[in-house]
């Protein structure tokens, strides 16, 4: 291929030789702003950059500056006796500005806009405003001490919106983390529940209002969720393992407690009086701590009832923050592990156990079906066959055949004419239209005249017609897509040759269905469903794969298509 050097007339190189074009990168625009070559645009947009650069460097430097010398001496309001030393760093110091001092920051804003003339052309649109501190009379320094201010200004803006964050964050815009003591997420990086690796954990930022009273309740409500979790959990493992109490649940009832199914089955088995006895153990619990956090005012930790299991609790400190760290882990992975149980009991019946098990599963419904192929087996990720249905599986089945086979029949249709050539003769007298004059693909579309049209409807009629126009509406076929006919060599009476051979037309129609999706997008894009890249003359794409930049092995390349309107302007 080509030296970049080669590409004069490219529109990218208009601005490769402006200040702020420095190795590696170069001309770097990876948005496109200067795409349309404008210089006008490009100046303009270069002089925002300088005053925002300017802008951040002051900024940035404002932030470091009194952290390292100290502020002002004296005061920076008398009448209101506010000293300089009041003023806090950063973001801070917004609130604390008197009202004449915003007015002077305005007003010296405002001196800057108007003391020298910034309209395009003049020496202001560049950035100069005859301050000669750091100028040179040799072009080369100067121009070095231009790129020097332009690379400064882009990494102060950067590190300006980073102190922000950080400031807004943590209070502070820079230093170890150890010491932003006053960061509302240091409150609670010392509770119960901060382990390693991750330290404490608040993405969502429900603590960033450093309220410790919401962080109990919050950190009661979460304890509470881990214990039932943890108890879901095992009441779904253990009847499993240890098997279920013998007897009756509900003599009056007469249901024994292993008439109760595993999981979400149970729900419509527990008897009305058996309710009431789950929701009077779940109001005792709650009473114990007065119906609400620590509302009898006795107690300072959240979920502490009072209760001191055997072996589990302990006088030992130490230990004692070890367990309760290790009760907020299990809750937590058990809060995970019951919604997972729930979620799959409710897809296959189970909350576990080998997949072959999983008969009752509406998913079992249709894996034995016609179309169902390794390696990917029964696929439906959106889920058309989660309630079992099917009735409405047959429908998509057949729904599904119909597409494919006509995909088939298109893809063929594409492809056919240009091997063996079109039909000799009319397609219509009347109109002097010969079948060769009828183009191939997309393009035929504008050509078939209307009783063309007409007979590709009333045929289309025809075929549903033998079906009764819907799915085995006339009750005599189980079969999706039979509609009765046995084609030489395709049909058998072998019932494993013909279910291979129908499991071959779903998948030759699925592929196909890509393939003429594929056809169409080409054949709209090029004017050809296939073939040669150098017989698509007419494809608007041709109008500039002999510019400069064309290069093999990718040519002209315009994956966003920004010239598909085929503008040379």
């Amino acid at each position: 291929w080509g030296d970049w050097a080669l590409y004069t007339d490219s529109p990218l190189r208009a601005f490769e030789n402006e200040l702020g074009v420095q190795a590696p990168l170069g001309f770097w625009d990876p948005i496109g702003y200067t795409s349309d070559g404008s210089v006008e645009n490009f100046k303009r947009r270069r002089q925002t950059e300088l005053k925002h650069g300017r802008i951040s460097m002051l900024a940035t430097m404002g932030y470091i500056t009194p952290e390292l010398t100290g502020k002002f001496p004296g005061y920076l309001s008398p009448s209101m006796g506010l000293k300089f030393a009041d003023i806090p760093n950063g973001l801070a110091a917004v609130s604390k500005v008197p009202a004449i001092g915003w007015a002077q920051i305005i007003g010296y804003m405002s001196f800057c806009e108007i003391s020298a003339d910034q309209s395009p052309g003049t020496p202001g649109a560049d950035g100069d405003f005859g301050f000669k501190v750091l100028t040179a009379s040799d072009p080369a320094a100067k121009t070095r001490k231009l790129n020097a201010e332009l690379a400064n200004g882009r990494l102060a803006m950067m590190a300006i919106m980073g102190m922000f964050f950080q400031d807004g964050l943590t209070g502070s815009a820079y230093g170890d983390w150890a010491l932003y003591t006053d960061s509302p997420l240091r409150a609670f990086e010392n509770e119960l529940g901060v382990q390693a690796p991750l330290g404490f954990w608040d993405p969502i930022g429900y603590t960033s209002d450093g309220s410790v009273e919401n962080f109990k309740r919050r950190r009661q409500t979460e304890l509470k969720h881990g214990r039932i979790s943890m108890l879901a959990t095992m009441g779904y493992i253990t009847p499993e393992i240890t098997g279920k109490f013998p007897g009756y649940l509900s003599p009056a009832a007469d249901l024994k407690f292993e008439d109760i199914p595993n999981g979400l089955a149970a729900i419509s088995k527990v008897p009305g009086a058996g309710w009431v006895q789950i929701v009077l153990y779940a109001l005792f619990c709650e009473s114990t701590g007065g119906f609400g956090y620590n509302s009898d005012g006795q107690r300072s930790d959240p979920g502490n009832a009072g209760w001191k299991p055997p072996l589990l609790a302990t006088e030992d400190k130490d230990l004692r923050r070890k367990r309760l760290n290790a009760e907020l882990a299990n809750g937590r992975l058990a809060m995970m592990a019951i919604i997972g149980m729930f979620f799959q009991d409710g897809l296959t019946g189970s909350p576990w156990g080998d997949w072959s098990l999983y008969t009752d599963s509406p998913l079992r419904a249709f894996e034995n079906e016609l179309g169902v192929q390794e390696p990917v087996g029964f696929w439906d990720p959106v889920g058309f066959t989660a309630d079992g249905d099917l009735l409405a599986f047959k429908r998509r089945r057949c729904v599904e055949l119909k597409h494919g086979r006509i995909s088939m029949l298109a893809t063929m249709g594409y492809i056919t004419p240009e091997i063996t050539g079109k039909f000799p003769g009319y397609l219509s007298p009347s109109m002097d239209l010969k079948f060769a004059d009828i183009p191939n693909g997309l393009a035929a579309i504008s050509k078939v005249p209307g009783a063309g049209w007409v007979q590709i409807v009333l045929y289309a009629l025809f075929c549903e017609s033998t079906g009764g126009f819907g799915y085995n509406s006339d009750g005599q076929r189980s079969d999706p897509g039979n509609c009765g006919w046995r084609p030489p060599l395709l049909a058998t009476d072998d019932a494993d040759l013909r279910r291979k051979r129908l499991n071959a037309e779903l998948a030759n129609g699925r592929l196909a269905m890509m393939a003429i999706i594929g056809m169409f997008f080409q054949d709209g894009l090029t004017g050809s469903a296939w073939g040669d890249w150098a017989l698509y003359t007419d494809s608007p794409l041709r109008a500039f794969e002999n510019e400069l930049g064309v290069q093999p092995p990718v040519g002209f390349w315009d994956p966003l298509e920004f010239t598909k309107d085929g503008s040379r302007e």
